[in-house]
């Protein structure tokens, strides 16, 4: 028998998850690669759901976190995402365990504890459902002392970056018409997807410039969409989709540093950098409303106040109710752009069998010979009707 044969029987009569480990490269990043039964190692605290989403979508098995998931400062929204997926966490390894263990690596979890074989790396708390449950009830008392925090962040951002956010300045120009159309912005949030699919035929109609931020830039193309701008890190994003955009915008930190720009130039593609503290999704939407957009749609971002604290990014909550005030009511959540559409569409089916019944009427009527006048007015109603009809299903 093969020796890695012998292995996989052994790990079969071994209780608990096994799988291969995967590293990230920088703390707080997700690993680049990522699969089915790997099992992600993390040193990050108040896991966020967007992370969680991540993981569960490649199909991981467990999560080891070196920090706690759950600090209690917040309702943090990941780790009750991962427990309805039936993925193993673990809290509170600790970083110094953590880097004993290896990208690639076959590792063992069970009751808290994680091994190589029989030899024990590490251990933690062992999170399951309930536990989640009791830590987030407990967090919610600590959601006054974060909106304070939050207080003094925002006014300590606005100190730094009052430039950028007053009067938008630092903004770089992008070649690409934007000023007096409608711009969607598609961030891998949760359900993004989906609701990307619900706004097809309000993409069809408006034809809006389309600005994926990160891998949503990706969803853009998986959707048949061709991305007219791509924010973000571009080590992250799919060669296909950067070579497919017609602009790509890299954020850089303040001291010009760009992440992912060295692949950006090995792939022979232009980008411009936007040198700012904000998250790429609030950076997307400081360029729609540089170039002075007439609506923009947000899809995949934080809807609820839980979602606005459950960011994983520190920092970042100023950027994002700053630059939403900056936007005000031009900005539209891209669900209810959805639902819109949707009740339209329920009275355009309406209006349709109505007039349906009044021509039947009509035309009853004149063959009776009472109705030509009455027959004449309902076809000037049923042009009208239909022109708006087309409007409401274009």
């Amino acid at each position: 028998m093969k020796l890695s044969g012998l292995l996989a029987r052994q790990e079969e009569v071994r209780p608990g998850v096994t799988g291969t480990a995967r590293v990230p490269r920088r703390s707080g990043e997700l690993p680049q690669r990522l699969g089915p039964g790997d099992i992600v190692l993390l040193d990050q605290v108040d896991l966020d759901r967007r992370t969680a989403d991540a993981l569960v979508a490649a199909g991981v098995v467990a999560v080891v976190n070196a920090a706690p998931s759950i600090s209690g400062r917040f309702p943090n929204l990941g780790p009750e995402v991962l427990s309805a997926a039936g993925v193993t966490l673990i809290d509170r390894v600790g970083r110094d365990p953590m880097r004993m263990i290896k990208d690639g690596a076959r590792l063992r979890l069970h009751e808290g504890r994680v091994y190589s074989g029989d030899r024990e790396l590490a251990s933690g708390t062992d999170q399951d459902a309930d536990s989640i449950a009791d830590q987030l009830i407990e967090a919610k008392t600590g959601m006054t002392a974060q909106l304070e925090a939050f207080s003094a962040d925002t006014i300590e951002f606005l100190r730094t970056e009052r430039m950028l956010i007053l009067d938008g300045v630092g903004v770089p120009a992008v070649t690409v018409p934007i000023e007096g159309r409608h711009v969607l912005v598609l961030v891998p949030g949760y359900g993004h997807a989906d609701d990307l699919k619900r706004l097809k035929r309000y993409i069809k109609h408006y034809r809006p410039v389309l600005i994926g931020v990160d891998a949503g830039a990706d969803t853009l193309l998986r959707a048949g969409y061709h991305p007219d701008v791509i924010v973000g890190d571009p080590s992250g994003i799919a060669t296909d989709t950067l070579k497919r955009a017609t602009e790509v915008v890299v954020p850089a930190h303040l001291d010009g540093h760009a992440p992912g720009i060295e692949r950006i130039q090995d792939l022979g593609i232009g980008a411009l950098t936007f040198p700012a503290s904000g998250n790429p999704e609030d950076l997307a939407l400081l360029i729609a409303d540089a170039h002075n957009a007439r609506l923009v749609v947000t899809v995949g971002f934080q809807a609820t106040l839980h979602e606005f604290l459950d960011r994983g990014r520190s920092g970042s909550n100023p950027s994002t109710f700053l630059t939403r005030l900056r936007l005000g009511s031009r900005l539209v959540d891209g669900a209810a752009v959805a639902s819109l559409q949707r009740a339209a569409g329920s009275n355009g089916a309406l209006a349709m069998l109505l007039v349906a019944a009044l021509v039947v009427l009509g035309v009853a009527l004149a063959v009776s010979g009472f109705g030509a006048s009455f027959l004449a007015v309902l076809v000037d109603f049923a042009r009208s009707a239909f022109g708006r009809l087309g409007e409401w299903f274009a």
